[in-house]
């Protein structure tokens, strides 16, 4: 089936993916099926809420891109590289240094940032962090078989990436499968010994934490 010509759609009618407790991810590239550059959405419901998570484009869940954010509604404060920038509606923030370290908060209830991503001269791919984005909804509803399903569509895509197998293997581990959430957490922890830090007290990995090497 061919894809309509064009789509029309309300930010506020996207799902609404809760990341963290305060951080609300709307699925823009996904929903419309975007596949020329990386692009979503996020929501405040209330100021002081998260509006860009604390990252840069250089981890293994990245997509090493170029990141153009677009304030469309309320205000933002922006932390770049630890400068603090007051961002109000209609302002355009672009970072193209992967490394500096970014992160925003909802100066205003109803605040809403558009991102805009991809690699300079490269043709666009999925960031890696978006197919585990994409498994919370399955997850919060405790169907931990279809979350990981939904994780592991992004190693035929990137085959053995650290975010995507430690967060396999959490909701394997969920869904009872030991043999397999085990392997997946030992080559994330083998490629990027950095998880060891979440997989200590991680709730996920309850069921399989004795056999997990998490010394050193």
């Amino acid at each position: 089936m061919s894809r309509r010509p064009f789509q029309v759609v309300q930010v506020s009618e996207l799902d609404a993916v809760p990341v963290t407790d305060t951080l609300v991810w709307r699925p823009v590239r996904r929903t419309l099926g975007v596949e020329a550059f990386g692009i979503n959405a996020y929501t405040a419901a209330n100021a002081g809420d998260e509006l860009v998570e604390e990252h840069d484009e250089t981890g293994s869940g990245a997509g090493r891109h170029e990141e153009l954010y677009v304030v469309l509604a309320g205000r933002a404060i922006f932390t770049l590289g630890g400068e603090e920038v007051d961002a109000s509606a209609g302002t355009l923030v672009f970072i193209g240094d992967q490394t500096v370290r970014r992160a925003a908060r909802a100066a205003e209830a109803g605040s809403t940032v558009l991102a805009i991503g991809g690699r300079a001269g490269e043709p666009y791919e999925v960031s890696p962090w978006e197919y585990y984005f994409a498994a919370i909804p399955a997850a919060n509803a405790g169907d931990w078989e279809r979350a990981a399903d939904i994780v592991a569509e992004g190693l035929l895509r990137y085959g053995e990436n650290p975010s995507l197998l430690y967060n396999l293997g959490c909701y394997e581990a969920r869904a009872g499968r030991r043999d397999a959430a085990l392997e997946h957490v030992r080559l994330a922890l083998e490629l990027d010994p950095d998880f060891r830090r979440y997989a200590v007290d991680d709730e996920d990995l309850e069921s399989i934490r004795g056999d997990l090497d998490l010394g050193g």
